[in-house]
């Protein structure tokens, strides 16, 4: 029985799980085995018969998961009891040649490499996904006014689709993050026990590339008995800062939901209860999870930080952990952003109260645009200012009647100017300009894979 939701069907795919599964950890590892046996048997480092044996048995249909678990409770060393089984399946001949001249990392870090590759894969996908639906909603809400707020309060009027536009250009830089990230990360390393390539002489570095190429990934510049761990760092770190992107959003849907403001609401099928004391409470519940996982992933920046500095050429202290934080910041991330595009498809604009809102404040929203026109009719902005905030803390009239109730006010400007520069629709500035380069330059990275996945091997 799972003991962590991760381990259940109720986080991420079936897709990605399967990834981090036991079975394709071992399937990926013996993929390793495989190719350096190939390369090394190319190389005349070990005879070429025993390199074909090796590769013809370094797969699931000889080594199997159930027997690599019997010899590990024996020896109590993974990988040592894949490559004891790998051993006890192969010919005689090649029997002296299986794992040789590595260490347990350069199949565990160099497997790790594989899984994070596929992984990326399912997340990308997801992130297209998610990226090409808000540049659709920022179009769609392009000229529907709504009210900005900054620190909670009203502030100005701004485009609807403009928050989604803004999305939209935050998840196009997460796509060069990604790009950079697969460039660094994706790495081979099968340079032995401290990461000379003692056994194999001066053909090491050959062997290394040759197994690189046969796995699709690249060779690593330099390391110890293990892949330098801040390129891990750097994967949890993107799936934490994604996370958050997705949290932002997550927040603003919760916000803009509350039954005060009433803009949005996510979407609610039949037959759904939102609260087991409360009928007809409708809460956002799947945005509050994205919120959730993200304050999960943010910590676990810190563990991989903190597994950078590691004793001499290699120590324990980030094995355990590894086993949790890579996995889950992968998984994990992958259903927040299924969780996202599912709260962004069914989503439920409320245009009614988005236009309402607007009114609340009895025209104060327009502030800024009634201090523009003073200043263009001569006035000082210190004194433009004190008279709008002083006729804007007046609740006996409203807010205009009171504006020009100020002498100074009504000899320059008529009620027929100030009400000019109150329509929502003169007050957009920009925002259509800007909605409409980020669609564009969604539709011009998107239409072409953007990122450096190598060919699938």
């Amino acid at each position: 029985m799972p003991v962590l939701p991760i381990d259940s069907e109720r986080y991420g795919s079936k897709e990605i799980r399967e990834i981090f599964e036991e079975v394709s950890r071992l399937k990926y590892m013996l993929a390793v085995e495989a190719a350096v046996a190939e390369a090394q048997a190319e190389l005349g480092i070990i005879p070429l018969d025993a390199g074909k044996e090796i590769t013809s048995k370094a797969n699931l249909n000889y080594v199997t998961l159930d027997k690599c678990k019997e010899v590990e409770k024996r020896i109590g060393h993974e990988p040592a009891n894949i490559v004891e089984v790998l051993v006890e399946v192969c010919e005689e001949h090649a029997k002296p040649w299986v794992h040789y001249g590595l260490t347990s990392n350069d199949l565990l870090d160099t497997a790790m490499s594989l899984q994070i590759r596929d992984a990326m894969r399912i997340i990308e996908n997801r992130m297209r996904e998610l990226t090409i639906l808000l540049s659709e909603m920022a179009q769609r809400y392009a000229d529907l006014h709504a009210v900005g707020r900054t620190h909670g309060q009203h502030a100005s009027i701004m485009s609807f689709g403009l928050k989604f536009a803004v999305w939209a250009s935050e998840m196009l830089r997460h796509f060069d993050r990604l790009d950079q990230l697969l460039k660094r990360v994706l790495v081979c390393k099968t340079l032995g026990v401290v990461g000379t390539g003692s056994l194999m002489g001066e053909k090491a570095l050959e062997v290394q590339r040759r197994v690189a190429e046969k796995l699709a990934l690249k060779p690593v510049d330099a390391a110890t008995q293990i892949v330098p761990r801040e390129l891990y760092a750097e994967v949890v770190f993107f799936a934490a800062i994604l996370a958050s992107t997705l949290d932002k959003i997550a927040t603003e849907i919760r916000n803009l939901q509350r039954t005060e403001i009433g803009e949005v609401e996510e979407p609610f099928k039949p037959g759904q209860v939102g609260s087991s004391a409360v009928p007809v409470k409708r809460n956002p519940i799947k945005s509050e999870k994205v919120s959730s996982i993200a304050r999960l992933l943010r910590p676990l920046v810190q563990v991989a930080l903190d597994n950078i500095p590691l004793w001499h050429e290699r120590d324990l202290t980030n094995s355990a952990n590894e086993r949790f934080i890579i996995p889950m910041s992968i998984i994990l991330l992958e259903e927040a952003l299924k969780t996202m595009i599912e709260v962004l498809r069914g989503l439920k604009v409320n245009e009614e109260a988005i236009k309402a809102n607007i009114q609340k404040t009895d025209g104060r929203i327009f502030s800024e645009f009634i201090l523009d026109l003073m200043l263009k009719k001569g006035f000082c902005r210190v004194s433009a200012y004190r008279i709008i905030q002083k006729a804007s803390e007046r609740t006996d009239v409203p807010f205009v009647s009171a504006l020009l109730e100020v002498p100074e006010v009504t000899h320059k400007i008529s009620r027929e100017e100030v009400e000019s520069v109150m329509r929502p629709d003169a007050c957009l500035g920009a925002s259509k300009l800007i909605i409409n380069q980020i669609v564009e330059e969604v539709k011009r990275r998107l239409s072409t894979p953007g990122c450096s996945f190598p060919p699938t091997v």
